[in-house]
């Protein structure tokens, strides 16, 4: 279940523009993730790594712990109107944490008294409602809303573009580029994979697979075969052979209609996965923007 399924959608994406607009976020960027954590009445606590305290600090001070995590990343204290981060992670994946649990408190529905998060509760596709909430909220806040639509707007229709947005923003390549098909208004999909594997076969598994919503209306689903991909596609042959980033890819695709249609791809290989960005013949940008790669 995708988080633009949520009956609260609407909902949230007014409570983080009317925080976005009432804490002078909106049009900063990177966009000022403690400003707007201070607007919502939190602090950040900075005298506390979560990733260097024991694991009964959180027992014994967090009372509404409610499961087992195996690596705490983000807590919400509401009583204390304090945030605690595992200040280990890079910072745009701290920015997320830090949005999702302001999310948690603007949410005023979730009216726990706190929470505690790992990666299975920052997961974008969690099913726990509040998870989901909380991150629809942080994504929102943290990419403006549709301030990112009209970014997108101004640059080519290729990989480089949610790279460059993603910098521009302070969010992570990963959750800009699945931004940037989602929201979509052109024909897009993207398969994320994990990192290779080599067990006697050279091999990728599937992460997840978004499509925008004019790509399915006009393909329909691209059915995959496998859970894992193997050299018989070639932007594993791409993983294979070390390369990073390149828009030049080519690939033939059945799709749900029992149609071939052959697809540019663009693909991304980050340290955690790699990404394949697939463009049907023809679909573009008008832009005279070029993104020059350090």
């Amino acid at each position: 279940m995708k988080n633009g399924d949520l009956d609260s959608s609407d909902e949230i994406e007014k409570i983080a523009r009317n925080i976005l607009v009432a804490s002078k976020a909106l049009g900063k960027f990177p966009t000022p993730v403690d400003q707007i954590a201070q607007f919502a009445e939190l602090q950040i606590e900075r005298g506390i790594d979560l990733s260097k305290i024991e694991p009964d600090f959180i027992t014994a001070n967090v009372a509404f712990l409610k499961r087992a995590l195996a690596k705490t990343l983000g807590i919400l204290d509401r009583r204390k109107k304090t945030i605690y981060l595992d200040h280990e992670q890079i910072m745009s994946r701290k920015n997320f944490i830090t949005l999702h649990e302001v999310g948690h408190k603007a949410c005023s529905w979730q009216n726990a008294p706190g929470f505690v998060d790992d990666e299975i509760s920052l997961d974008p596709d969690i099913e726990d409602q509040f998870e989901r909430e909380a991150s629809f909220f942080a994504s929102g806040a943290l990419f403006q809303l549709d301030r990112f639509d009209d970014e997108v707007l101004k640059l080519p229709l290729e990989i480089h573009s949610p790279l460059a947005l993603a910098q521009k923003f302070g969010g992570s390549n990963h959750a800009a580029i699945r931004r940037y098909v989602e929201r979509s208004p052109k024909r897009l999909a993207l398969l994320v994979l994990h990192k290779p594997e080599i067990n006697g076969v050279y091999s990728a598994k599937i992460r997840n697979f978004f499509q925008s919503v004019k790509f399915a209306a006009d393909f329909g689903e691209i059915i995959w075969p496998a859970e894992v991909c193997g050299l018989d596609y070639p932007f594993i042959q791409d993983l294979k052979r070390g390369r990073k980033l390149h828009k030049d890819g080519k690939i033939p695709l059945s799709t749900a209609r029992g149609e071939l249609v052959t697809f540019s791809y663009h693909f991304f290989n980050s340290s955690h996965n790699s990404f394949v960005l697939f463009v049907p013949t023809g679909e573009t940008i008008k832009s005279r923007t070029i993104i020059l790669q350090k």
